[in-house]
């Protein structure tokens, strides 16, 4: 007798996937769909999760789920919202929610994303964030940081990995005015499932971006993601925060809040020395990253603080 899964586990992403080990996207669309329930259902780009989460029979989702063309996933929330609402399905029934990978949200899935939070679409987008085309053979994006070593980037004695500086795609979004964003990090994870349930009850577009190490592609071990995905987060080089749009907040043009505002900052150098990914970078880069990171946290505290 085949055994159910739903049996033995209340997961809605299960066992039975073809992620990597210690694949931290993974990790975040599990802990995402536990508080979206059996009802939520989602959509998918191409990417990663679709990868590994759709391979017959192993099919990992146990909610309805659907792969999604590349550049079209917060579209196709938006078709699937209003069939729902045509069909007399009420926000509570059931969250619409797409899961998308970096290169997925920042690059050509950017223009979905305006779209449907201009229109203000009762959805939710997650972007599971490892910082380049992983799914593909770890091409850069527009959210690798600099340094950062991939197959379009290389880095050797020449030169430096990637050259260009991670998208604030935090505040890109937060700049359309959305009734609610969101950054967070499987290195925090109760944080994390805290903004995923404070996004379920919020009406309107809402967006989440969480940081999701790729051991393949970050050159660190299998079992360190959720380390370094602390890490990252202890540095300063990734924020945790939130911003309500004016229609949550209240206050005129939205709010920002700093989540987590440390006293002090863990190595930075440290930090990068632990991936293959930055191996090329010298001590110059990494005290320009640190400064880099010290002028950002200036900006935040000064504005974010009140």
């Amino acid at each position: 007798m085949a055994v159910n899964a739903k049996n033995i586990s209340d997961d809605e992403f299960f066992f039975g996937h073809k992620a990597c080990a210690g694949c931290g996207g993974s990790l975040a669309l599990r802990a995402a769909l536990k508080v979206l329930g059996p009802n939520a259902v989602a959509a998918l780009p191409a990417g990663c999760m679709s990868a590994v989460g759709f391979n017959f029979p192993q099919l990992a989702f146990a909610n309805n789920a659907m792969i999604t063309p590349f550049a079209a996933t917060a579209s196709v929330l938006t078709g699937i919202e209003a069939g729902l609402r045509a069909q007399g399905k009420k926000p509570d029934d059931c969250t619409v929610v797409g899961f998308a990978g970096d290169g997925g949200t920042a690059d050509i899935g950017l223009q979905a994303l305006s779209g449907a939070i201009d229109r203000n679409d009762d959805v939710l987008y997650i972007c599971y964030d490892n910082e380049a085309y992983m799914n593909t053979g770890i091409q850069k994006s527009s959210l690798t940081p600099f340094g950062a070593k991939t197959t379009t980037t290389p880095a050797g004695s020449n030169t430096r990995g990637c050259l260009t500086q991670k998208k604030n795609l935090f505040e890109i979004v937060a700049a359309h005015g959305i009734p609610y964003a969101a950054t967070a990090s499987i290195g925090y994870l109760n944080d994390f499932i805290r903004k995923v349930e404070r996004a379920r009850d919020i009406r309107g577009t809402r967006y989440i971006h969480v940081i999701a190490p790729c051991p393949t592609g970050w050159g660190c071990g299998v079992d360190e993601t959720v380390d370094i995905a602390k890490d990252i987060v202890d540095t300063g080089l990734w924020y945790l925060a939130e911003y309500e749009g004016e229609q949550v907040s209240g206050v005129p043009g939205g709010r920002f809040k700093l989540n987590r505002d440390p006293k002090e900052f863990a190595s930075v150098d440290a930090y990068l020395r632990r991936q293959g990914r930055f191996k090329a970078l010298t001590d110059e880069d990494a005290a320009a990253v640190e400064a880099g990171r010290d002028a950002k946290w200036e900006a935040m505290r000064r504005d974010w603080r009140g």
